[in-house]
Order: C-alpha cells, then sequence, then structure tokens
C-alpha cells in the first residue's frame, strides 16, 4: 500500500511539472516559426536502414544530436497536442508519424538565431512537414494546408509574433513533368495565401531550393524556386549539401549546416 501511494505521489508530481514547464513555455514564448514542408523538413538526418533478425528492413534513427541541435531552455515546440514543451530532436516526431523521423533543420536554426540575438526572447517552432507530398496536397482548403494553418493560430493563443516560416519541399513534384512545370505557379499561390489566412501580408518566408529529388525534373522545379520573386522570401540553395546513402535525405551535418543558411537568410529578409 506504502508503494502504491509512493507511485501515485510521483505519478503527481511529474504531472504537475510537465504542466507547470508547459504553462511557462507558453507564457514565455516571445518569437514563432513556422517549419512546413516535406521529409527534409520534417527531418531525416541520421535515420538509416537496419535489418532486423526476421530479414526485414526498418529505418531507425542512430539518436546522434550535434552540439548545433541540443535542446534549449529558450526555445519550446507546438506538440501534436497543441502545447508548448521542450524542443528536441526530431522536432518532428509526433507531427510527420507515418515516417522515422530524425534530425532537421529546426533546431540548428533557432540555436543559431540565439546566439546571433539574445533579446529574441522564447523561440516557439511549429512543426507542420510532412514526407513525401506534393504542392498540390498543401493547396489551401487541403488538409495539409488546413492543418499548418489551424497548429499555427493555436500558436499564438498564449502570445508571440509569428516572425517567419521556413518552406523546404518539391522533390515529390520532380517525378512528373506537368507538376515540375507547374511548380513555380503553385508555390506562389501557396504563399500568397498563407499570408492571406494568417493575415501577415509582409511574413518573412525562406525556402529551400533542391539539393536532391527523385525524379527526372528537379532542375524545372529548382527553377522555379530560384525564379520566384515575392517580398521577404529569400531563397537558400541547398546543393552540395551531403546527402545519405539513399541519395535523397541530407545527413546530420548537412541539416546542420542547412539550419544555418536559414538563419543567415532570414536575418536578411
Amino acid at each position: 500500500m506504502h508503494s502504491l501511494l509512493l507511485l501515485m505521489f510521483l505519478v503527481h508530481t511529474v504531472w504537475v511539472t510537465t504542466a507547470n514547464v508547459t504553462n511557462d513555455c507558453a507564457s514565455n514564448v516571445k518569437t514563432i516559426f513556422i517549419l512546413s514542408g516535406q521529409s527534409n523538413m520534417s527531418g531525416r538526418g541520421g535515420v538509416f536502414n537496419q535489418t532486423n533478425p526476421t530479414g526485414m528492413v526498418n529505418l531507425t534513427w542512430d539518436g546522434d544530436v550535434p552540439p548545433e541541435c541540443q535542446p534549449n531552455p529558450s526555445i519550446v515546440r507546438l506538440s501534436a497536442e497543441l502545447k508548448w514543451v521542450e524542443a528536441k530532436e526530431p522536432l518532428h516526431k509526433d507531427i510527420d508519424v507515418n515516417k522515422t523521423c530524425g534530425v532537421g533543420p529546426g533546431m540548428s536554426f533557432a540555436n543559431t538565431l540565439l546566439k546571433r540575438d539574445q533579446n529574441i526572447g522564447v523561440i516557439g517552432l511549429v512543426p507542420c512537414a510532412i514526407g513525401g507530398t506534393n504542392i498540390t496536397q498543401w493547396a489551401r482548403g487541403g488538409c495539409l494546408y488546413n492543418e499548418m494553418i489551424r497548429r499555427t493560430k493555436a500558436a499564438l493563443q498564449s502570445g508571440g509574433t509569428i516572425r517567419g516560416m521556413l518552406w523546404y519541399q518539391g522533390e515529390s513534384d520532380t517525378m512528373d513533368l506537368e507538376d515540375a512545370t507547374l511548380y513555380k505557379g503553385r508555390l506562389k499561390k501557396f504563399f500568397k495565401h498563407v499570408r492571406e489566412d494568417l493575415q501577415l501580408p509582409t511574413l518573412p518566408i525562406v525556402q529551400v531550393a533542391l539539393a536532391t529529388a527523385p525524379g527526372p525534373y528537379m532542375e524545372v522545379v529548382r527553377k522555379g524556386q530560384l525564379g520566384l520573386k515575392l517580398p521577404n522570401l529569400r531563397c537558400v540553395d541547398a546543393t552540395g549539401l551531403p546527402v545519405g546513402p539513399d541519395f535523397l535525405h541530407l545527413t546530420t551535418p548537412a541539416q546542420v549546416q542547412l539550419g544555418l543558411m536559414l538563419a543567415d537568410a532570414f536575418v536578411h529578409t
């Protein structure tokens, strides 16, 4: 009986501590960033194939978190339950749930900003990326778009200001020539709708131009990404960043470098 009471006390203590952390995070969040797109934004750094004893191949994250991606008391993330919690890798573990998530650019980005501007306050990251998605799946009115807007508006309920969106997507649009050709126009419309629905007509957006792609029309998509001109929009070119053995996803060191590049671009939007 004594052991049961002790266990109940410990569980209650943990719950209260967690609740207080969440509430403290919520009251302190000052600067909010949306992280959206597909797998390389969600993060596949450190994810590799591992064959189990039955001969089946499973994707497994190696758990390696470099110094640039370590947790920081001044960085929180919006969970799938719409609560501010401690931000730590993998940031998209409860969002991109049908895939194995690893290191993405978000923590490196946030830690870099904190080092450069100590007055930026607590950074709140809103993970929304889903692997394997086409730009048409992010069109206004679709479930991915609606969920991103819903999560972003929920992030504002406890205060803070949306300072920008990081967007890395397009690999899936390289498979078909029509999708690749129409990509630029669809992306422009997507950015326009996001700004309208968040009532932030000058929202800073930093997008990533593809480093790799599974389809033959990567250069068509890249041309659209690099050629899109909108106010407060910057494009970071991921060409040359190291990719893993699947020749598609950025490695952990590459994601760290991408986070630094995104921070540089944001500072200059």
